[in-house]
């Protein structure tokens, strides 16, 4: 076991959980975690649901310490540059915190609202710290007349749910024709916008915010949307996605854009061509990898589960300069109007989806999802037990769609267009590099790379 010094740039979930790995994988040397924020490991699904309700207050989302990390903590300091080739993290006060190993962790943010359309205007709020969800919960206390709620997605799905609780009227305006359809396809989602509507929501599809509009004071009023209507609004939740928190290795010569690092299957790093940077790897929201079970694509996951499981996957290959593969199937759960919705595999490849249990109108079904004639993806509303069977019919590669016969089954399950957008030949192109480089070192090593096709 290598006794030397490593450093864990992103103190949050995938960070802590990598150090703790680390430490349980026998590593002895010197251990530091960096931090932009100044708090501890805090737990952020919450935010949206029992903070915003006010079922518990932000600061009491500490993630549990399972086991002494014996690190040095420098938080509240971010860092703003990366020296590979003298292995030194540089951090925003100046200091160089030199590193034999180096996790890169730091995750992601919400993507902001342009200034100029009315994005520095009080009362504009995005959604991920605490101190974003405790500022969110006091404009929420303060009693707004409406709140517009900008992208519905997972997050704005969550915010609204949340406003309703509290008794507010709630405005969501969605680009797509659905909810959810980015993640989920069309048909749940078109069952989600009910979801919406049947809890008082103002559910604008089809509609993008144009500008947002304040007062003489600052303070927003109003947003004017594509179609020129407009809506009255004190308080606006922008939930329109994430950046990945890369700005701070511009120039270090990773393979880095505003969607996350790229890395390999046994979560190295690779540089733009594809080789792997010695002794730096990558997990959580951050990292972009192929996964072995959905060829030809980079999955950057924003999910609980996969930053844990991710975190211990680059912990062992850190600490034992193994080649582990990183391939869990990709899981995520939603609470929003009353409803659960969880997940497992990769729905958004799917080219189709079938009803497999359950109905929509009853919010209580399963939908399953193929491409290519394989099953790859489960979504199960308000019937969480049965994904554990999809999920093995998954792992050992399904045909779709599956035959099941369950007894709360349609009597002639009926596949359609899982109707979501066409992937990119530019994510195609890069997810094909970074598998190339998985391969050619696993070769190098002698090792099997493992494979299997949805």
């Amino acid at each position: 076991m290598r006794a030397d010094r490593t450093v864990v740039v992103g103190a949050s979930l995938a960070g802590l959980r990598a150090a703790e790995a680390l430490r349980d994988e026998g590593f002895t040397g010197e251990l530091t975690l960096i931090g932009d924020e100044p708090h501890e490991p805090y737990d952020r699904p919450p935010l949206s649901k029992a903070v915003l309700s006010g079922w518990l207050p932000a600061d009491h989302t500490t993630l549990p310490r399972l086991r002494d990390i014996d690190a040095h903590w420098l938080l509240g300091t971010a860092a703003t540059g990366l020296d590979v080739p003298g292995r030194q993290v540089v951090l925003a006060d100046g200091r160089r915190i030199r590193y034999d190993r180096l996790l890169i962790a730091t995750g992601t943010r919400a993507r902001p609202w342009p200034e100029q359309a009315g994005g520095g205007l009080r009362g504009v709020h995005v959604l991920r710290g605490r101190e974003d969800a405790e500022r969110l919960r006091a404009a929420l206390l303060a009693g707004p007349h409406r709140v517009l709620v900008i992208g519905a997605g997972f997050t704005g799905g969550e915010v609204a749910s949340s406003c309703r609780d509290l008794g507010l009227a709630v405005t969501v305006t969605q680009r797509g024709a659905a909810p959810l359809a980015s993640a989920l396809g069309g048909v749940v989602g078109r069952a989600a916008a009910d979801w919406y509507r049947d809890a008082g929501v103002d559910l604008r599809l089809n509609t993008t915010v144009r500008t947002l509009e304040g007062d003489s004071h600052g303070r927003l009023r109003r947003a004017v949307l594509s179609d020129g209507s407009t809506v009255e609004a004190e308080v606006a939740v922008v939930a329109t996605g994430a950046v990945a928190n890369t700005g701070w290795l511009a120039g270090s010569g990773l393979a880095v854009d505003d969607h996350g690092v790229t890395c390999d299957a046994t979560c190295r790093v690779l540089t733009p061509d594809g080789a792997v940077v010695p002794e730096v790897f990558a997990a959580g929201d951050i990292a972009r990898w192929p996964h072995p079970r959905y060829p030809g694509q980079l999955l950057r996951l924003d999910h609980w589960d996969n930053a844990v499981r991710q975190a211990r996957t680059a912990a062992h290959n850190m600490a034992h300069g193994g080649h582990r593969v990183h391939q869990p199937l990709p899981a995520f759960w939603s609470n929003q109007f009353g409803v659960n919705c969880k997940s497992v595999g990769l729905p958004a490849i799917a080219d189709q989806v079938v009803i497999t249990q359950g109905t929509l109108a009853q919010r209580r079904f399963v939908a399953a999802y193929g491409r290519d004639g394989r099953l790859v993806a489960a979504v199960a509303v308000n019937s969480p037990r049965v994904l554990g069977g999809y999920a093995a019919l998954i792992e050992a590669g399904a045909p779709f769609p599956p035959v099941l016969n369950a007894p709360d089954g349609p009597p002639q399950p009926t596949a359609v267009d899982a109707e979501f957008p066409r992937r990119s030949t530019a994510a195609t192109a890069a997810a094909t590099a970074a598998t190339a480089a998985t391969a050619a070192t696993a070769t190098a090593q002698r090792r099997p790379v493992m494979t299997a096709h949805p």
